[in-house]
């Protein structure tokens, strides 16, 4: 697999002049895809242009002054994505990487870096019996108590300890990822179940109005108010 691709041909997330140059680095396979996130040396040099080469960013990475989740990370293609809290060592600052309203990929300085929502994507049983679930990230966690799809956990990071259990009901408080309605954050009102194939169809109640979204686009954030910083 190349390790880079035609500016051209880059989701529009990414942050840079399509046509300055014609090839620009691509994310390695990891904990997010490749439609969903971007390569750490896109995020410090163009989102937060603390770098102005790849040499340079690959200084910082191999000498451990940027970390993501709490971990050094020094592959310059690791794919970041929603959620994700990348800390400056040096400067003692952390961003979380959150949307914007047109599903564009952002960052925002938080104070609460030692946390992260992660969104279960998969469950299912293993060996001996125990239940392994599989979070949007990546992340696989085997745990004892009644999880479901689609609901969110607070994790301490980095070692990932579950804090707290958001459900995916309605009442909850949601954010949606993509869609016509990506970045709207508002309560679920009523989940329609569909037969069949068919996704099931999620009403939402926000500041701004009532919408219809799909299950797969509706990421629980909290309770009365979001868990994370930066979200409101």
């Amino acid at each position: 697999m190349t390790a880079y691709q035609k500016r051209l041909s880059v989701p529009n997330l990414y942050p840079i002049n399509k046509k300055s140059n014609k090839w620009v680095v691509k994310s390695n396979p990891g904990p997010h895809s490749y439609e969903k996130s971007v390569p750490l040396l896109i995020l410090l040099r163009e989102y937060l242009r603390k770098v102005d080469t790849k040499k340079e960013a690959k200084y910082v990475l191999e000498n451990g002054l940027a970390l993501v989740d709490g971990r050094v990370r020094k592959a310059y293609r690791f794919p970041i994505g929603l959620f994700d809290v990348i800390t400056l060592v040096p400067e003692k600052v952390s961003y979380r990487v959150l949307l914007t309203s047109k599903g564009n990929l952002t960052l925002k300085q938080v104070e609460d870096a030692n946390v992260k929502l992660c969104r279960i994507n998969t469950k299912q049983k293993v060996k001996g019996g125990a239940i392994q679930i599989g979070l949007h990230d990546g992340t696989t966690l085997q745990v004892s108590e009644d999880y479901k799809t689609k609901d969110s956990l607070l994790l301490s990071i980095p070692d990932k300890k579950i804090l707290k259990h958001l459900r995916y009901e309605e009442g909850s408080l949601v954010m949606i990822t993509d869609g016509k309605q990506v970045g709207r954050i508002g309560k679920i009102k009523q989940i329609e179940i569909k037969e069949g194939s068919s996704p099931n169809i999620v009403t939402i109640e926000s500041q701004n109005g009532t919408f219809d979204t799909t299950d797969d686009y509706v990421f629980v954030i909290g309770e009365d108010k979001p868990e994370l910083g930066g979200l409101i």
